[in-house]
């Protein structure tokens, strides 16, 4: 039966990943995943809505 913390957590588990992501076998990478160019992207689609939205505020309180 498999030890486990008080958080109910599989203690050899957790051995066993945090030994694996030291060796950089580690199957809970997340950054690998990722899709930088998508993120970027949508960072800056998100950027140029805020600036729009500011320039129409300015413009609405203008008046």
């Amino acid at each position: 039966m498999a030890k486990r913390s008080k958080a109910n957590t599989n203690v050899d588990q957790v051995r066993q990943q945090n030994a694996a992501s030291q060796m950089g076998n580690s199957d809970t990478e997340f950054a690998s995943e990722t899709d930088v160019q998508a993120v970027r992207q949508a960072n800056q689609q998100s950027a140029a809505k805020v600036q729009q939205n500011n320039q129409q505020s300015n413009q609405n309180n203008q008046f």
